[in-house]
């Protein structure tokens, strides 16, 4: 049986609005995932660059050199702190567009469903309907021959 033209155009819409929250949460999840990888390259520096300092400083170091050690540092922790808020906001991108996608898909599934009991009721209706005329179809038959 073929679906009504409107519970069809709304499955396709659900399917299309479905598509599209994927696409966009699978953006997301690369986003969140580069940010991420972004802020342990930033932290692995940053004790990279505190480890060599250490290093060269045990032989004594002028204070330019430990100003511009400070400095440096400072710039580090200040673009680990921003990479830590774009990963927060990132995560909450992502989350919210987990909910969308979630959100499509239980529009999708109950569009669905209510198309797959409009299908079972028509065979049902079909069965009944098939029943009736094969009964009539007997009773006349036993009507015209009663040996039958």
């Amino acid at each position: 049986m073929a679906k009504p033209p409107s519970l069809q155009i709304l499955i396709d819409l659900a399917q299309s609005r479905t598509d599209d929250a994927a696409r966009r949460l699978g953006g997301l999840t690369t986003q969140c995932s580069q940010i991420d990888n972004q802020l342990l390259v930033l932290i692995q520096y940053r004790d990279e660059y505190c480890r060599q300092y250490e290093a060269s400083a045990k032989n004594g170091i002028c204070a330019t050199d430990w100003r511009n050690f400070q400095e440096f540092l400072a710039k580090l922790d200040k673009a680990i702190a921003q990479q830590q808020q774009a990963l927060l906001h990132a995560k909450s991108g992502l989350e919210a567009g987990q909910r969308a996608w979630h959100s499509a898909h239980r529009t999708l599934k109950s569009y669905d469903t209510l198309a797959q009991r409009r299908v079972r009721a028509e065979r049902e209706r079909d069965a009944k309907r098939d029943q009736k005329e094969t009964d009539e179809y007997a009773s006349k038959a036993v009507a015209k021959d009663p040996t039958y």
